[in-house]
Order: C-alpha cells, then sequence, then structure tokens
C-alpha cells in the first residue's frame, strides 16, 4: 500500500535475464584446498557473486529481454578473484596464510532471471527489480544495468518497412 502511495500503482512486470559467467574457484589456504563455484555478472561486473552450491539445472528460454554481457572472460576471472578475495578476508583476515585462488571459467554463460515492475500515473514512471531466483528486491546497481539496457537502441523493438 506504500508503494502504491510513493510510486504509483503496478502496471506491469517483465522478466529481463542477466548473463553470469560461472567459475570454478580453487581456493588454497594453510595448505587446504576446496573448490568453490561463483556466479560474476557480466553487464558490468558490479554486483555481488552468486555462489552455487553445485552446479545449476537449466533450461532454453527465447527471449529478446536479454541483456548483453560488457565483460569478456579474463575480466570477469579477475573480478571472480578478488571478489572471492574480499569475501575470505571478511570472514578473518588473520586466517589467511598462504591464501592462493584461481578461477575456471566453465563453459557459457547462464542467465539468471530478474522481474522488472513498472509503477505509475499517468505520464510519471517507476520500476523496481527483483532478483526471481531468490526472491529479494535489488539495489541501485542493477537498477543502472536496467535503466542503461532499456535506454541503449538494442533493446528497443525493431520496426519493419
Amino acid at each position: 500500500m506504500l508503494r502504491n502511495t510513493f510510486w504509483g500503482p503496478l502496471r506491469s512486470v517483465a522478466e529481463l535475464y542477466i548473463p553470469f559467467r560461472l567459475f570454478r574457484v580453487e581456493i588454497e589456504n594453510r595448505s587446504v584446498r576446496q573448490t568453490e563455484f561463483f556466479g560474476v555478472e557480466c553487464v558490468t561486473g558490479s554486483m555481488d557473486l552468486f555462489r552455487f552450491d553445485e552446479l545449476p539445472e537449466t533450461m532454453v528460454v527465447e527471449t529478446r529481454n536479454v541483456v548483453d554481457p560488457g565483460l569478456d572472460e579474463a575480466q570477469a576471472a579477475e573480478v571472480a578473484i578478488s571478489r572471492v578475495r574480499r569475501l575470505l578476508y571478511s570472514r578473518g583476515f588473520f586466517r589467511m596464510r598462504d591464501l592462493h585462488l584461481a578461477a575456471t571459467a566453465l563453459p557459457g554463460d547462464v542467465h539468471i532471471p530478474y522481474w522488472v515492475g513498472f509503477r505509475g500515473r499517468g505520464q510519471n514512471a517507476n520500476f523496481s527489480v527483483l532478483d526471481a531466483v531468490r526472491r529479494r528486491p535489488e539495489g541501485g546497481k542493477m537498477r543502472q544495468i536496467v535503466v542503461n539496457w532499456l535506454l541503449s537502441p538494442g533493446s528497443q523493438p525493431s520496426s519493419a518497412p
């Protein structure tokens, strides 16, 4: 009810797919090795890592609501290693001894679905973004990705002559 008061009623909802590159990250700390699977958002690399307990099951969906990746595999690997390092250091800097990280890209990208809800009254419009997998609202980083996608020429429907 509060959302309706400030931003207007919900007018429509659209699915949007964001590309993530999957990495197998080998973590060696104090001679202990472990393997984790992470997904790095490949549009800007600014979002948090997506952690997978196991490789996700996927399905093929045909849609034009897909954001094009902006990072290549090498850039995404750098993002994965720096984010995993930051995650490990946040758990305890002094627990790290001889830390070595190696990220191996898995073949293909996975596109994670997000729901974009459009609200408004009259000519005023606003939107919010929900992670369709975790069912959580997203913040400013995802909103910026959506704004850039909506304003890009490739996201507009093409008109046939």
